[in-house]
């Protein structure tokens, strides 16, 4: 009995697999009809966006590749255009920042970064500790305020939510604290030593 169960459902199983076979093949050749109606969309799509036939040959086969594996999930086939389209239009501005992106580092990358004299490395180290000691000079209600916004960079709202004051507050105590490391800092401008 068991036997004759076992066999029933396997041949239920390859029926039903027979059925998935055939779909897939009926959606595949739906697609080939599909992709012949359009088949250079793609590349003009890419090309339009990024101006190098190469890459746009990269991606219009990259998005034949998205549309295939995705095919199914399409609903309305009569859309297909417009979908390909879409797709192709996605993936040739993700290339295209993509490049920009890799442009700007190898920029960056390429200039050489300036050495500093030991004089420059001195004076930026003085610098650095006179600037931390005007911030510690200054009342603890100031010095918040202004690391929260110089510092940390922080804009006038989101500082006076951090601290539970209304924004004309944290403006007031953000301007004092500023005029402040002005009155300190003088040295730099060369305007008056500092005692």
């Amino acid at each position: 009995m068991q036997v004759l169960a076992a066999s029933l459902t396997g041949s239920q199983v390859s029926l039903e697999g027979g059925r998935a076979e055939v779909a897939a093949v009926e959606l595949a050749r739906e697609f080939e009809a599909r992709l012949a109606e359009c088949s250079t969309l793609a590349f003009r799509v890419a090309l339009g966006v990024l101006r190098n036939a190469a890459d746009a040959e990269e991606v219009a086969q990259e998005a034949f590749i998205r549309a295939y594996r995705n095919f199914h999930r399409l609903r309305d086939r009569e859309r297909f255009r417009a979908w390909l389209a879409r797709i192709a239009w996605r993936l040739a501005l993700d290339r295209w920042r993509s490049s920009s992106r890799r442009e700007r580092r190898e920029q960056i990358a390429g200039e050489p970064m300036p050495e500093q004299t030991v004089e420059e490395l001195a004076a930026s180290h003085e610098f650095q500790g006179r600037l931390q000691a005007a911030i510690d000079e200054l009342p603890p209600k100031l010095r918040q305020v202004l690391i929260l916004a110089a510092v940390e960079g922080y804009n006038i709202r989101e500082v006076s939510h951090l601290l539970g004051l209304p924004d004309g507050t944290v403006k007031s105590r953000l301007h004092l604290a500023r005029k402040a490391m002005i009155e300190r800092l003088k040295w730099i401008a060369g305007d008056s030593p500092r005692s």
